[in-house]
């Protein structure tokens, strides 16, 4: 018996008489301390009534620091991950949460622009797409853009990446021209910060372009739906997680389009300091290319992808960093609508 049933049942067998002793009472030279405990034992005995029916104190959210994965990590077989995830679609069965679907990492076979995805997209509810700029021999962010409105928000998620990057491009070059000395080290420092100003150029211009940056999305929809839309031009796989339940806790690690038979991260070929005298006979470890010091409050990392990711650097720059494939997601609040 629920709470609410149990309570009415007491209302109504108990208030009446309650009512009639109060009447009475009231009648009683002796009433003013009775009514007293008359209502105290009433409210008391309502109380553990509705304890004992609800029973007792709410179970806390067990899930709190729980983190879903879904897509490739490093090492994984391209070809067994697709197997995998055509097999688990195909026996996937239900409506999915509530009624509402079912979550779904969608990877395409190629880097397709804004318009180009709506194609693909069609009717179904997007949440995020994945995207990062191409460029040959380069490491580029793998970055997150929610997006409802497709190609709407996510052409507004690109130029605010756009508007980023141009801030980083002139961090590095700022940093370039303060680094003082002409040793061997300060001047591989100097050409990486160049270099990653130039990496940071290319890709503001590629984002503000609306370039063929996008290679993944998440979506939600019923079973059958999803398996319309892997059959649909342009779709590599999708991998259905039914065990997804909020999108903050899931981490996505899409495969990248060029990536076809193991995973690995893209090859990145950074320049070199020229050779000297010194470094010819005592070889120098390479001093890696820091991150910016201040990044701007829109788009922050919220999470990142099974790649290595970028660590906060010191003041001075000689903090070591690690080209980044993170995902780096542009702010909720940035765009208009977001989910």
């Amino acid at each position: 018996m629920r709470a609410g049933d149990l309570l009415r049942q007491l209302d109504q067998r108990l208030l009446p008489r309650l009512a009639s002793a109060v009447v009475g009472l009231g009648q009683s030279p002796a009433r003013v301390p009775l009514i007293g405990w008359v209502a105290t034992l009433s409210c008391a005995a309502v109380l553990a009534t509705a304890v004992l029916t609800t029973g007792g104190p709410p179970v806390p959210d067990r899930t709190v620091g729980e983190v879903t994965r879904v897509g490739v990590v490093d090492g994984d077989s391209i070809v067994g991950y697709e197997q995998q995830a055509a097999a688990d679609l195909a026996a996937l069965a239900g409506g999915g949460l509530l009624g509402g679907g079912t979550y779904a990492l969608v990877s395409l076979t190629e880097y397709l622009t804004p318009q180009s995805l709506a194609a693909v997209v069609g009717d179904v509810g997007v949440a995020v797409v994945f995207g990062r700029v191409p460029l040959p021999e380069r490491q580029t962010e793998i970055v997150r853009i929610p997006a409802q409105r497709v190609p709407e928000d996510v052409t507004a998620g690109m130029a605010k990446l756009a508007e980023r990057k141009e801030r980083e491009a002139a961090e590095y070059r700022s940093r370039a021209t303060a680094l003082g000395g002409g040793g061997p080290q300060e001047r591989e420092l100097r050409q990486l910060y160049t270099s990653g100003a130039q990496v940071a150029d290319a890709e503001a211009a590629a984002y503000r372009a609306g370039c063929a940056c996008l290679y993944a999305m998440v979506v939600r929809a019923a079973p059958a739906k999803l398996r319309g839309v892997a059959a649909r031009p342009g779709v590599r796989v999708v991998d259905p997680a039914p065990e997804v339940r909020r999108l903050e806790r899931t981490v996505f690690s899409p495969p990248l389009p060029e990536q076809r038979d193991v995973v690995r991260p893209p090859v990145d070929r950074e320049p070199t300091a020229e050779p000297t005298p010194s470094s010819t006979t005592s070889p120098l470890a390479p001093v890696p290319l820091p991150v910016p010091g201040e990044r701007s409050p829109a788009p922050e990392v919220t999470d990142s992808s099974p790649s290595p990711a970028a660590s906060s650097p010191s003041p001075s720059g000689t903090t070591s960093w690690t080209p980044s494939t993170s995902a780096d997601t542009v702010e909720e609040d940035d765009l208009s609508p977001t989910p």
